[in-house]
């Protein structure tokens, strides 16, 4: 959490302690705040008045505005959190519904796009740290928090600390992705960069990591260089890992291993998008006699 300099009312505090309590990730924390820190703003008055009537106006309320439903489910979450944890009046939230998802196809970009948006990357450490996120389908999260003795030479894996849903995994290591990372261990301990058993991908101090934010702005400088226009960040390197995968008939159920999915269905909405493997179906209308 970002310290305010404002003091802290009580209610917030205790709120801050709840999410203390359960170990929220610093994000979820925010996002929680800033739920109830809207409720406030429109009630125009402490959120711990809310009665159940208020929370359906309000509700409403984002719906006129404009809110998307990413953002619309984002903030009932918090404000659950808050009701139920906080206050011990979950009954509150009784008209509060969540609104279905629109469900969208990922952007998934050829083997020439990725290899040519690799090769446009600034530096060899953001080529390699890239490179990772295609070549083992890691999240930008997880390429960040990598350290230097999570990569397994012997194994060919690398070792993923506390990814989503706070578990420990194997990625897989191939031997290309093993040898562009000794060539950036190399320069970088050149460079006095890499620190015994410190960050993969340092940032500008090597006591810190590469930031998700820098990341995302290295993937989207070498979409550019490399006259990519379609709307790319970190996560459609992984997007691509797992359709290339599909596409060259590796089995559903070890990409869903590989990804770190809890549930097959959210592998297999990369069925949608693997286009080789509908171009390999033979539709209904070509055995048929020319008209």
């Amino acid at each position: 959490m970002i310290p305010s300099t404002q003091p802290l009312s009580p209610l917030r505090r205790r709120m801050l302690d709840d999410m203390r309590m359960r170990k929220l990730e610093p994000r979820t924390q925010e996002a929680y705040i800033r739920g109830v820190r809207k409720l406030a703003a429109y009630l125009k008055r402490s959120p711990d008045t809310a009665t159940v009537e208020d929370l359906r106006n309000f509700q409403l309320h984002l719906v006129d505005t404009g809110s998307s439903p990413v953002t619309l489910n984002a903030t009932l979450t918090g404000l659950k959190f808050f009701f139920d944890i906080t206050l011990g009046r979950i009954e509150l939230m009784a008209k509060m519904q969540p609104v279905k998802l629109p469900r969208t196809l990922p952007v998934v970009l050829s083997c020439e796009e990725v290899s040519r948006l690799l090769a446009a990357a600034r530096n060899i450490k953001h080529q390699v740290a890239l490179s990772v996120a295609y070549g083992a389908g890691l999240r930008a999260s997880e390429v960040v928090s990598l350290k230097v003795t999570d990569v397994d030479s012997q194994r060919m894996t690398l070792r993923v600390e506390q990814g989503k849903g706070a578990k420990d995994r194997y990625a897989m290591l191939s031997p290309v992705l093993l040898q562009r990372l000794r060539t950036w261990w190399r320069l970088g301990h050149a460079q006095g960069k890499m620190l015994p058993g410190g960050w993969l991908f340092p940032g500008m101090a090597p006591m810190d990591p590469l930031s998700i934010r820098q990341l995302n702005r290295a993937v989207h400088a070498a979409a550019e260089a490399a006259g990519i226009h379609k709307r790319v960040n970190t996560h459609t390197l992984r997007h691509s890992f797992a359709t290339h995968l599909l596409e060259r008939k590796v089995d559903i159920r070890v990409i869903q291993v590989l990804l770190g999915h809890k549930k097959l269905e959210t592998t297999s909405i990369y069925a949608h998008v693997a286009t080789d493997l509908l171009r390999e179906v033979i539709g209904p209308l070509e055995p048929m006699p020319p008209a």
